[in-house]
């Protein structure tokens, strides 16, 4: 006898509360098998396809496509028990389970599938808690789906690794931490799975022309997080103007040779990197409940993208290892994956330092906010034509406004003022940077 069992929105960010319901991809009677992508969902931070952990037929869905659902909501029901004819698809699943649900790896949609796996848990309450499954051939402590399927697309067996959550629980973070492993020895390039992009949020008009749009999805998520940032952060602006010819020039020699294209931004990136191996304070966050300052020691580097959804903040890993040939390449990568709104979790989150380039806005100088929590940002302007004194006379030289927006708590002025003098000279002296390598 087939029994109906509901599955929940589950935490796809570990921390996220909400997400809103973009396309369904299942209708009421399809057969789905364990693991099909079910529905598509936006959340602050990025589209994500979900999996049902059941495998059998579909009964209800709840919320129509537009709706915001709350991390725990019912999605759907699904009947399972009930044989199916058409295939005879294997459900054995992967072996590492999704706590409370089932086990499988993805199959085409609306597959259909004759036999469900005897090892479907009956109901989410009789699911093992976090941390009490084996690591033998018992369940793997994860909860959420994104985590599982990270791990499945790079090939790491979750079996491996230990959990850093509470009772053991595996975290999208130690998953990341486990992958950042693995290229630094074998110098392996993560690419993201592309989803299509988010709609904008529906906006309403009432009779006196006023217009309202909804805080939600990116848009909410940027207003959270800068509000946030300026409640909590006691943070401070200083700024200098830099003459960048020589900088402008040594990018044009390094393009001119065979190989792929230097970009202005990966330049100054690698100055930002080498500043911060001199004045790691910056590279840092807070921790006010236990009252500390926690520092990094690498650098995951965030830049500032605006796209048609709004104001996002891709990252960089190791942005300190990686040479200029590098960085410009996966500037672009996340550069064009923000344009066409596929950048996963795992690229938005985990910076240390955020460079920001308002330059390409046309204007000279900005006060940024603070990406909470990080501890600082490097702000660069435009770089224009503008008089200057130039040994001893005056010229025209290519002029670039440097600001540096920090948290006063983690240092003083004289830490702040040298990261961005350091960070000055070798704008106007590229050789400064390169003697200090």
């Amino acid at each position: 006898m087939a029994q109906v069992l509901e599955f929940k929105l589950p935490d796809l960010g570990e921390g996220l509360t909400e997400a809103e319901i973009v396309r369904w991809l299942v209708q009421v009677g399809d057969v789905v098998a364990i693991d099909q992508p079910v529905v598509e969902v936006e959340t602050a931070k990025a589209m994500v396809e979900v999996p049902c952990p059941y495998g059998g037929v579909v009964t209800a869905r709840y919320g129509e496509e537009g709706t915001e659902l709350p991390v725990g909501a019912p999605l759907l029901t699904v009947a399972v028990g009930a044989p199916a004819a058409d295939t005879d698809a294997e459900t054995e699943g992967s072996g590492n389970v999704l706590v409370g649900y089932g086990t499988g790896a993805p199959p085409a949609r609306r597959r259909r599938v004759r036999r469900m796996a005897a090892d479907v848990v009956t109901s989410v309450a009789d699911a093992p808690a976090p941390g009490t499954g084996s690591r033998g051939d018992g369940p793997v402590p994860v909860i959420s789906p994104l985590v599982r399927r990270l791990a499945r697309e790079n090939g790491l067996e979750l079996r491996e690794l230990t959990g850093s959550g509470r009772d053991g629980l595996i975290l999208r973070a130690d998953v990341e931490k486990a992958l950042r492993a693995a290229a630094a020895q074998e110098a392996t390039a993560q690419e993201a799975t592309l989803l299509p992009p988010a709609t904008r949020p529906a906006t309403t008009t009432d009779t006196d022309g006023v217009t309202r749009t909804p805080l939600r999805g990116i848009r909410g998520a940027v207003a959270d997080k800068l509000s946030r940032s300026r409640r909590e952060i006691p943070d401070a602006t200083c700024w200098v103007d830099a003459d960048a010819t020589e900088l402008m020039r040594t990018r044009a020699a390094m393009n001119a040779a065979a190989g792929p294209k230097i970009s202005v931004l990966a330049l100054l990136a690698r100055i930002c990197t080498a500043a911060l191996t001199r004045f790691p304070e910056l590279n840092s966050s807070v921790d006010m409940e236990a009252r500390e300052v926690v520092r990094f020691d690498r650098v995951h580097l965030g830049f500032a993208a605006q796209t048609e959804r709004g104001l996002v903040v891709p990252v960089v890993r190791d942005a300190g290892a990686r040479d200029a040939e590098a960085l410009s390449a996966e500037f672009a990568r996340l550069t064009e994956a923000a344009r066409t709104g596929t950048l996963t979790p795992g690229d938005l989150t985990g910076g240390t330092f955020t460079l920001n380039n308002y330059g390409v806005f046309g204007v000279d100088g900005s006060t940024p906010i603070i990406n909470h929590p990080e501890a600082a940002m490097l702000g660069i302007g435009r770089i224009v034509p503008k008089p200057w004194v130039h040994e001893g006379e005056l010229a025209v030289r290519q002029v670039v406004q440097l600001s540096l927006t920090f948290d006063h708590r983690v240092c003083d002025g004289g830490t702040a003022g040298g990261f961005l003098r350091y960070v000055a000279d070798c704008v106007e002296q590229p050789a400064v940077l390169l003697r200090n390598l």
